[in-house]
């Protein structure tokens, strides 16, 4: 559903900022002038998708593909990595041998332009916009993974790119996808639930380091490492080995730290299913150890959502590095709380869920939720499912072959507001403080907070600097 406040007139309105403040060629170019529109796959052929980032998560990404569609093209910065990277990168060439490999998505997206339908970009987070603006301008479909941008004005940027070039997109939040977050909405409003005005959501993250004062020493650079092409657009510094190729998250200069990193999978059912949208404050309740580079070790961040139409406000807390909220008074004596999760409290029953992804929500306390489904209160099942359940990839590419972009359930209408909602957290938890946000006027109440709504791009990574192609 589109975010009531993200109208085609407030991103007309946009994209003049953007040009402005970031040198977005917005509406000012050919190719903005006329979109170039993704090519229709005929009936029966297989999507020809490149993958952009390869040994992490990328891996596990593209190789749902492997028997369905045709996997042409593989970029990754680093060919040569070692440990668990190196024989994900391994199983990849041999899982698809005819696929093109490169290590710089712009020279791909160049020269196999005619034979790349779409893109799945699983790079470091604040490489995510980039590859996927160049790819969308260029007609192809995106697949991104979360957070789909570390900065409010890229998620923005990147709908407005897809609305206009009319391509199908997705965000790896792959809960969005599953029955899960389908139980919950159909729970609350069937009114089992009650009045909602509180939830509680954490996780154990981070599991890489934070809260370290400073950067680490240089070291040299491993042979077959593009360093440049992993930096992009940030500042350039030297490499070392405490950041690639894992622990990038905990800089702020690649990533987006716990709450960027996993809210996009545990704050998904209680965005979607109590309706949320737009918070109107963010606060740093807690924090341990901040940092000038690195996000801190533990934070405490708390939003307040306005009522909508007759729902009434609720206020949502999220926990990271271990922290929880206390104990409800409903769960049973020999429970804990599990290491990441979810709480939804109502006035008539509490929703508790003890995964990353909503797999397994219930009410609690158990007695509470057998006596529901045993005495036939559950509601029926009223949402669409994706078949097969669970598989945002399928979900994609079914998008892709229907030419319909609102198929896939976690598309940039929707995923978008929800990374604006993510970022305005990790946005507190940099500026330490709390601040209002007008999602209309695109502003909050605090000069620090507004300068991180746009990203800082390092000479010749800028948007304008990608090497589109005007013509099909």
């Amino acid at each position: 559903m589109p975010s009531s406040y993200l109208t085609r007139r407030d991103f007309l309105a946009f994209s003049a900022t953007t040009a402005a403040l970031l040198s977005f060629p917005g509406c000012t170019t050919p190719l903005s002038q006329t979109p170039r529109r993704p090519r229709p796959i005929a009936p029966g052929a297989k999507i020809r998708i490149a993958q952009i980032g390869c040994g992490g998560k990328g891996f596990s990404d593209i190789m749902v593909y492997k028997d369905e569609e045709d996997v042409v093209a593989l970029c990754d910065v680093d060919w040569q990595s070692t440990g668990r990277i190196k024989n994900n990168l391994a199983k990849l060439i041999e899982a698809f041998p005819n696929a093109k490999r490169y290590t710089d998505f712009r020279k791909m997206l160049v020269e196999m332009d005619d034979q790349i339908d779409a893109v799945c970009i699983s790079t470091p987070d604040h490489m995510h916009f980039l590859p996927a603006y160049m790819a969308i301008m260029m007609g192809k479909h995106v697949y991104v993974q979360k957070p789909l941008t570390p900065t409010v004005g890229e998620a923005r940027e990147l709908l407005r790119l897809a609305r206009a070039n009319g391509v199908c997109t997705q965000m790896g939040n792959q809960g969005h996808a599953g029955e899960g977050i389908r139980l919950v909405r159909e729970w609350f409003e069937a009114g089992l639930l009650g009045e909602v005005r509180e939830a509680h959501i954490w996780t154990n993250r981070p599991v890489w380091p934070q809260g370290f004062q400073e950067w680490p020493a240089p070291e040299p650079l491993p042979p077959g490492l593009e360093w440049d092409d992993f930096l992009g657009r940030a500042p350039n510094k030297p490499y070392s080995s405490k950041i690639h190729p894992f622990n990038w998250r905990g800089y702020k200069d690649y990533g987006c730290g716990a709450l960027g990193d996993m809210a996009c999978h545990l704050m998904d059912a209680a965005f979607w299913g109590l309706r949320l949208g737009a918070p109107t404050s963010i606060e740093l309740k807690e924090i341990e150890q901040s940092s000038p580079v690195a996000f801190p070790k533990s934070a405490v961040v708390e939003y307040q959502f306005p009522a909508r139409g007759t729902l009434p406000p609720v206020k949502l807390t999220w926990y990271e590095g271990g922290r929880k909220p206390a104990k409800p008074a409903e769960m049973e004596a020999e429970r804990e709380l599990a290491k990441g999760g979810q709480l939804i409290v109502g006035s008539k029953g509490t929703v508790y869920d003890g995964n990353d992804y909503c797999n397994s929500p219930r009410f609690i306390p158990e007695a509470k939720h057998r006596e529901l489904n045993e005495s036939g209160k559950m509601p029926p099942r009223t949402l669409p499912r994706p078949n097969p359940i669970g598989n945002p990839h399928k979900e994609w590419t079914a998008a892709i072959r229907a030419n319909n972009p609102a198929l896939a359930g976690s598309n940039f209408e929707y995923s978008v507001p929800f990374t604006e909602m993510v970022s305005l957290g990790t946005m507190a938890i940099l500026v330490g403080k709390k601040f209002t946000w007008d999602p209309v006027a695109f502003k909050t109440s605090s000069a620090e907070a507004n300068a991180l709504l746009y990203p800082t791009y390092r000479r010749g990574w800028r948007p304008e600097n990608m090497p589109v192609k005007v013509s099909a």
